[in-house]
């Protein structure tokens, strides 16, 4: 039997799972691609996390892997090279699933994002 949190019925389960595929194939690449650019990194990876997290409702994670799959896709409602402008709809789309779900991002997740920047910024700073 499945658990309450775990049903997938109230959305489209083989999205989600493309969805997923995009991120866990492209969100690293075009996180790091954009870390000076954008001023919600850390938002955003720690939404990645909870994502990721196996303890993580389905529900959630089919919100948040939604709108880290927008993130990801360069041709959205504002193209992302559009400086200044291109990732204020990606803040919006990101913003409004993180304030749904935001009692599943765990200090957790907050943690290993700051982590992932701290060293990404380590990484930079030496080359």
């Amino acid at each position: 039997m499945q658990e309450k949190d775990d049903d997938t019925s109230a959305f489209d389960a083989e999205k989600m799972e493309a969805d997923k595929r995009l991120v866990m194939r492209e969100f690293g690449q075009k996180l790091r691609a954009n870390l000076g650019k954008i001023p919600f990194s850390e938002d955003v990876t720690s939404a990645f996390y909870c994502a990721m997290d196996g303890q993580t409702p389905a529900f959630v994670k089919a919100v948040l892997f939604g709108a880290l799959a927008y993130f990801i896709i360069p041709a959205d409602v504002i193209p992302d090279f559009i400086a200044g402008l291109g990732f204020t709809d990606d803040a919006s789309v990101l913003a409004a699933a993180i304030t749904t779900v935001q009692k599943n991002i765990t200090d957790k997740h907050r943690d290993k994002a700051r982590d992932f920047l701290e060293k990404h910024e380590e990484l930079e700073g030496s080359e």
